[in-house]
């Protein structure tokens, strides 16, 4: 796009300089010498439209040899370009860009290697808006036939953020390879939207969490010491683990681990767990509450108040938390 815009703009220089040396050389009107332009350099061959001086002529081979050679040049571009798909792309990820602008509340991923390609499925499945950003070319093009949107660009890049859409967005996950790249990502990103919430990767080397959050993560994550902690935990806690996953994964049980957010407006805020009937009507178990604060409260009573803002945690069917949902 950047070389059509350029061409285009040779072009109207090229119009530009031959109207204006008619004009001057042989002192024809404004209309006559730019037909006199657009036909010399188009090789149309209509005739000369206005009588010719010497210098005139001279001025025409000049503008033949430098118009007809700049059109040719671009014709043989424009037709690479359309031939091997370079245009289409072009207007693809202008389209891609526009999408992009258009998000609100999204989340920004940064990186889709294996980890990144879990993260936007799930993401994709709960139906949160989201926006890859990615600079593996060979990369970019699955990204896409996944049905994700991608910006192609350094993610620790200010430029390249802004274009994701940074000061509209919910949230940041730098799952990128390097720690280094990790802390620079986190740092552009927490230097343009200092409220945003990010959540980083970590390599689990020694120190790497400790920068992280210097640099400004809310929470740091590394899939090694969390798979490893799993594999432990199957050994030694194999019934717990088996239940924690049928809780969270969904499974034969049909239970899932949901959390849902009470608005101001809800009519669960001011209640008990007790007279919410969350428990009675909906058959589901409050398993923890945070507070708008940040407080955990774990295994709360039934005379526990649920507040505005609060978080529930719930345990139950998945068509029951739908239910709820809906009611609520």
């Amino acid at each position: 796009m950047r070389r059509l815009l350029v061409s285009g703009i040779l072009f109207l220089a090229i119009l530009a300089l031959g109207t204006c040396g008619y004009m001057l050389i042989d002192g024809a009107g404004f209309f006559a010498a730019l037909y006199m332009t657009v036909i010399t350099i188009t090789t149309v061959g209509y005739g000369e439209v206005i009588p010719l001086s010497t210098g005139g002529r001279i001025f025409t081979v000049f503008l033949i040899l430098v118009g007809v050679g700049f059109v040719l040049y671009v014709f043989s571009k424009v037709t690479g370009d359309v031939i091997e798909g370079r245009l289409q792309k072009s207007i693809g990820r202008m389209k891609m860009k526009n999408r992009v602008a258009r998000l609100r509340n999204h989340y920004i991923v940064c990186g889709y290697g294996r980890i990144g390609k879990v993260i936007c499925r799930i993401l994709e499945e709960n139906k949160r808006p989201l926006v890859v950003i990615e600079k593996d070319p060979d990369k970019i093009e699955a990204i896409a036939k996944a049905g994700h949107l991608v910006l192609a660009g350094e993610a620790a890049d200010d430029q390249t953020l802004k274009e994701a859409g940074i000061e509209q967005a919910r949230g940041l996950i730098a799952v990128v390879s390097s720690d280094a790249d990790t802390v620079y990502i986190t740092l552009s990103a927490r230097g343009i939207k200092p409220e945003l919430f990010i959540m980083a990767r970590s390599s689990g080397e020694e120190g790497a969490e400790t920068k992280l959050i210097r640099a400004g993560a809310n929470k740091v994550l590394s899939p090694y010491f969390i798979g490893a902690t799993r594999m432990a935990q199957q050994l030694v806690r194999p019934t717990v683990i088996d239940f924690i996953d049928l809780a969270v994964h969904g499974g034969e049980l049909g239970l899932r681990l949901e959390e849902m957010a009470v608005r101001e407006s809800s009519p669960l805020a001011g209640r008990t767990l007790m007279d919410s009937g969350i428990r009675k009507d909906h058959d589901l178990i409050v398993v923890a509450i945070k507070r708008e604060h940040g407080e955990m409260m774990f295994n709360p009573s039934p005379a526990t108040v649920i507040n505005p803002f609060d978080i529930l945690v719930m345990l139950g069917g998945q068509d029951n938390i739908k239910a709820l949902e809906r009611e609520l």
